[in-house]
């Protein structure tokens, strides 16, 4: 793999953050546009939208709801596949490149004006964000962040990360099978799943800097020995 020029391995706890979550925020904007091409040729008049307004699966995610400064619904959902496959290629690719974060967060707030939901172009911000400090002294984490408790942390970021991403794939495309195959419709879990996604999610930040800060002090240690 090629760092800096094309494809990239994962350094550290924030890059691999960054680099899977770039392929959800890829994916679920691309869901969003499938439902909005399907909707054919319509004309709205009103920037706020639903993805899925007619599929009684997405009914208990209240028909996944968008924006769009585009009239079409066919065209939305054709320039939201475009601006999702290239948000989660950045992501993957380019992201440790200089500026890499920011266009990361430009990308998901032109994902968000294109019918690529809510939800995606959120996480593609504050991921974008985490991004801006890769391979950064992380001066306002070491001070956030005391020595004692970084190496819990660090050993726990695994575990977060797996039941942030867990988490995100219950909603989707876990709400949409239990309502398929066993008719699960209670949108009341909507809410307390997205608040326990975004929850875990910064729980991961947190843990995924302990983890870089505690391999800066051994690499460092390692330096002066």
């Amino acid at each position: 793999m090629r760092h800096g020029t094309g494809w990239i391995k994962p350094t550290s706890a924030t890059h691999w953050m960054v680099f899977i979550f770039a392929i959800i925020v890829g994916l679920v904007g691309m869901e969003h546009a499938v439902g909005e091409i399907l909707q054919g040729d319509v004309i709205t008049d009103e920037m706020f939208i639903e993805s899925w307004p007619d599929n009684e699966l997405f009914r208990i995610m209240a028909g996944e709801p968008a924006m769009t400064i585009i009239s079409n619904m066919r065209v939305t959902g054709i320039v939201a596949v475009l601006m999702s496959l290239i948000t989660g290629i950045w992501g993957v690719v380019f992201v440790d490149r200089k500026g890499g974060g920011y266009i990361l967060i430009l990308l998901s707030v032109l994902l968000l004006l294109v019918g690529g939901g809510f939800g995606p172009p959120l996480i593609g911000i504050i991921v974008g964000a985490v991004a801006t400090r890769i391979n950064k002294p992380l001066k306002l984490w070491r001070r956030i962040l005391p020595d004692g408790v970084r190496p819990l942390l660090a050993r726990i970021w695994p575990w977060t990360l797996a039941a942030s991403v867990l988490g995100f794939f219950t909603v989707f495309p876990g709400l949409i099978l239990l309502g398929h195959f066993f008719g699960y419709n209670n949108a009341d879990i909507v809410p307390v799943l997205t608040l326990f996604n975004f929850v875990m999610l910064f729980a991961t930040i947190i843990c995924g800097y302990a983890s870089v800060l505690l391999r800066m002090g051994e690499e460092n240690q390692a330096s002066a020995s």
